[in-house]
């Protein structure tokens, strides 16, 4: 593939200040992407390095994961300088050589900001700690012991165990949703909301093209305090916390999802809106309401322009009667939300592994994600097929693995790292010994390997990604109601100019699938696409689509 005339049309399609809207994302771990120096830790010269082949996908956007200076307890998740690149990753002027050739490429830039929490060893929360009457006393969520002692309310961590951590400085417990070095932020202190608004004009000004934000729903706390009721058996699922999470009993009214939310959303949004072209896409961690808190945060135009839950991050399979039952929940609980998804991400198990897909079904969901109403955010290695890296116990870093193992094993098998090479003992990504080991299984997929393979999982995917391009029906239309007939999940997408038909068997054998009536012709025969007339036979993962002009 010429990858300079594919970053050309790439770039012209983004003349749009709805670029954003059906766009790719391609998400970038940077410490497991590209290591330039040969320390074993990638880093933002190994990403430039490698935006000649990002932007050989097609792809519209990359969001690299947190870069920020930090004593990496939760591997840049906890954040001490939001204005500064930690050395481990390179210097500010090395992300600005990123940032300016990424433009060039036709790529556009989205940083991982994460404004919930700090590290514990932030400038602010060393002043917030000292003591009660400092003038940072009331950015971080403190709050007195119960007469026996015991921790405020009975609010529990996603990585384990109380959410309050005892200080004996301040004689108080502070809140931290995540370990115990994340203290949470307070965002019911005006200067609190104040100041990390800088922090994102400051990357605006820079030039970044927007914000992934993690956390987005956990930014506000009940001012109360209340205890968060228990959650009944039977609405439990392990969408957010591994099952033998004990943070999954709890129904988290009042530890997250507040209210107040909206307010500074619409702040960010304002903020966002002064510069041309800027989007936000927010994370919604909600086991029982991701759906519904999208379509909070993103109605209108004045609060996020996407946001992605965790109903096809899963463990449960991408099924038709599943995927029908999503976009019903979507439609009656956020009709207006622009939804962005994702099947694999730097925090879940690789789905060519978590749902056990085979080859012909892999290709399938590429397909299927490229079709859905919304946006899509492909994880680093996705579009090879990489499985899950089995990542042996002495060898793992996440705390969050470490605390849980055996039966979660955390999320260092999806972070491993990205192999470029099949021959070499790295796999292409470092000279010396990386963080994390290179997977064996996954080297069989290389890069190398697969640009020389013309039927690889890679040239899949940038003739999936490139298909989703050619029809701004299926980047921006609408779409229908979807059907489900049996294992056959069908819907139509459609804008001004042109209507798909699009079905999919998702299930384990052949069905007949019924197609519309009138003048057709089929599409995406390259993908694997068959044709019928009336009715078509659609073997296990197989899928019809179809398309017709409407004007």
């Amino acid at each position: 593939m010429n990858v300079q005339n594919n970053a050309t049309l790439n770039k012209s399609l983004q003349v749009s200040s709805n670029w954003w809207r059906g766009g790719v994302i391609y998400q970038i771990y940077p410490r497991s992407f590209q290591d330039s120096n040969g320390d074993g830790i990638g880093d933002l010269n190994g990403i430039t390095e490698r935006l000649g082949y990002i932007a050989s996908l097609g792809v519209d956007a990359i969001w690299i994961s947190p870069f920020f200076k930090s004593p990496m307890k939760d591997f840049g998740y906890d954040v001490s300088d939001y204005r500064a690149v930690d050395p481990m990753f390179g210097t500010m002027e090395d992300f600005q050589t990123l940032l300016g050739q990424a433009h060039e490429q036709g790529l556009k830039v989205m940083i991982d900001l994460v404004l919930s929490h700090t590290s514990d060893q932030h400038p602010w929360f060393s002043e917030s700690r000292a003591n009660q009457e400092n003038p940072k006393a009331d950015w971080y969520v403190w709050a007195d012991a119960k007469s026996d002692g015991t921790a405020p309310n009975n609010w529990l961590s996603i990585f384990g165990g109380s959410a309050w951590q005892w200080d004996s400085r301040r004689q108080q417990y502070y809140l931290h949703n995540f370990l115990g070095s994340q203290p949470d932020l307070n965002f019911h202190c005006s200067d609190v909301q104040d100041a990390l608004l800088d922090v994102a004009r400051f990357w605006l000004d820079l030039g970044v093209d927007g914000f992934r934000l993690d956390t987005i729903n956990f930014y506000f706390h009940d001012k109360q305090l209340r205890d968060n009721p228990a959650l009944p058996m039977d609405q439990r699922n392990s969408s957010i916390a591994p099952q033998v999470n004990p943070y999954n009993h709890q129904d988290h009214l009042y530890s997250k999802s507040q209210p107040e939310n909206i307010a500074f959303l619409e702040r960010l949004r304002a903020l966002t809106d002064e510069y041309p072209d800027r989007a936000c896409l927010g994370e919604i961690g909600d086991a029982q309401r991701g759906l519904e808190i999208m379509g909070d945060y993103t109605t209108g135009d004045k609060r996020m322009h996407m946001c992605y839950a965790f109903e096809f991050l899963e463990k449960r399979a991408v099924t038709a009667a599943y995927t029908k039952h999503v976009f019903d929940q979507l439609e009656e609980k956020a009709g207006d939300a622009w939804p962005c998804w994702a099947f694999s991400n730097h925090d879940v198990q690789r789905h060519a592994s978590r749902w056990n897909l085979d080859e012909t079904a892999l290709r399938q969901h590429a397909v299927l994600m490229m079709c859905l109403r919304g946006s899509a955010c492909l994880y680093q290695g996705e579009e090879l097929g990489l499985p899950e890296a089995d990542v042996p116990f002495e060898n793992l870093q996440d705390p969050y693995g470490i605390e849980f193992w055996p039966e979660f094993k955390g999320r260092d098998g999806c972070r491993t790292p990205m192999v470029w090479m099949a021959q070499d003992e790295q796999s292409g990504f470092s000279t010396s010994s990386p963080w994390l080991p290179v997977s064996t299984a996954q080297a069989e997929r290389a890069v190398d390997q697969s640009e020389r393979d013309p039927n690889s999982m890679l040239h899949h995917y940038r003739r999936a990604i490139a298909l989703r391009h050619a029809h701004s029906a299926l980047r921006s239309g609408t779409q229908t109601e979807m059907t489900q007939n049996g294992s056959v999940l069908s819907f139509f997408r459609e804008d001004d100019a042109e209507q798909i038909f699009c079905a999919f068997n998702l299930g384990s054998s052949a069905i007949e699938a019924s197609l519309p009536q009138g003048e057709w012709r089929s599409i995406g025969g390259e993908l694997g696409s068959v044709y019928g007339i009336g009715t078509v036979k659609l073997d296990a993962a197989q899928f019809c689509l179809l398309v017709r002009e409407t004007r």
